[in-house]
């Protein structure tokens, strides 16, 4: 290992928009922490990172299990010598008209979304920490959470994903005046319709009730995109890669939009 790679961990590495931020991460330099709920998929991210020449380590991890969080975490920083740059991309999203909400599902998705996010960046914070800045307004470390176009507007049947998302934003505002003066920058991004197997699977929920095809259902979102199409997750991991690296320092507190003109603000 390199002392000199800067080291990223994603959760929800294993597939969709967090894979896609493993990979950008690692072609940018980093090492990558690949953290995932699927053992099988966390380890194929890193394989694919490590047979593009890059360094990964894939830790199974329940991200609603604040002590599960801290250990692979530190089973990272013990592997690569560092943490630089915390990723809490791991979330839910079913679709959850507002008369079919349950309890259950309400409790899952805000553990999932809310809590891993909560408790990833306290992971992080722990070995930042052990690192001082040298002076007022250097950047020894960065959280960077997934938000949603969903955390920016209500969407229909998304009540409580839509929910966890706004949360998610105010996270990271509060974190970010709090953690500012340890160096710490916290930001998060906001995809739209983006291809990955969460968004097939609502899709695949339009498409059906219509009698037509998982492809006809995403095209139906796509009308809603201004550029006209869905993203795909490497658009996502591009905003991500900008977060991560040094041209973001002076940034803290923001959640930038990356749903090819959903939203304007």
């Amino acid at each position: 290992m390199n002392s000199q790679r800067k080291v990223a961990v994603v959760t929800g590495a294993g597939q969709g928009i967090g894979r896609a931020i493993a990979i950008r991460l690692a072609k940018d330099g980093f090492a990558i922490g690949c953290l995932d709920f699927n053992a099988n998929t966390a380890k194929d991210s890193a394989k694919h990172i490590a047979d593009g020449g890059g360094e990964a380590l894939a830790v199974k991890v329940n991200v609603v299990e604040r002590d599960q969080v801290f250990a692979a975490v530190a089973e990272v920083v013990a592997h690569f010598g560092r943490l630089d740059v915390m990723i809490n991309n791991a979330g839910l999203g079913p679709i959850t008209p507002i008369e079919e909400i349950t309890p259950e599902i309400y409790r899952a998705v805000f553990d999932v979304n809310v809590g891993g996010t909560y408790w990833g960046i306290q992971a992080a914070v722990k070995h930042f920490k052990t690192r001082k800045p040298a002076k007022r307004g250097d950047v020894i470390g960065k959280i960077i959470n997934a938000s949603s176009q969903a955390g920016q507007v209500g969407n229909p049947d998304l009540a409580v994903y839509g929910a966890t998302k706004f949360a998610i934003r105010g996270i990271t505002q509060t974190a970010a005046k709090d953690l500012a003066a340890l160096g710490i920058t916290v930001n998060a991004y906001c995809p739209g319709i983006v291809r990955t197997p969460m968004m097939e699977g609502i899709a695949q929920v339009v498409a059906k009730q219509n009698g037509k095809s998982v492809e006809w259902g995403l095209e139906q979102w796509a009308k809603t995109v201004a550029l006209g199409r869905i993203s795909e997750p490497e658009d996502v991991a591009a905003c991500v890669s900008y977060l991560a690296g040094p041209d973001s320092d002076y940034m803290t507190g923001q959640a930038l939009i990356i749903d090819g003109g959903m939203v304007f603000n």
